[in-house]
């Protein structure tokens, strides 16, 4: 594991994620996209920053849980839950997630 800078449309946050993790984030622009990992265990969050507020903190964002159920996507996934990784300060989104799982 190691400590990684994952970007959101609102912010970023520094991670200790798995290589697999960073393989899934890794969109081939040079930049390691939080979306793509899927829910972040906020213990693994080590600072992060907001855009809105111009902010940078110590420690995991807060995490606001969209919807839980158990949506189906496509023939072989389910959608399980949707959130968003927001900001201590101001509430803004710093990146929304999906977390998925297979038929």
């Amino acid at each position: 594991m190691t400590d990684t800078q994952l970007h959101g449309s609102g912010g970023w946050v520094i991670a200790d994620i798995t290589d697999e993790q960073a393989k899934n984030a890794d969109l081939g622009v040079g930049k390691l996209f939080l979306s793509k990992v899927e829910k972040l265990d906020t213990e693994k969050i080590i600072k992060h920053y907001c855009k809105n507020c111009d902010s940078e903190f110590d420690g995991p964002t807060k995490i606001r849980i969209e919807e839980q159920n158990n949506e189906e996507v496509s023939d072989e996934l389910i959608l399980i839950e949707r959130g968003q990784y927001t900001c201590h300060k101001c509430d803004s989104i710093i990146a929304e997630y999906r977390v998925f799982k297979k038929k």
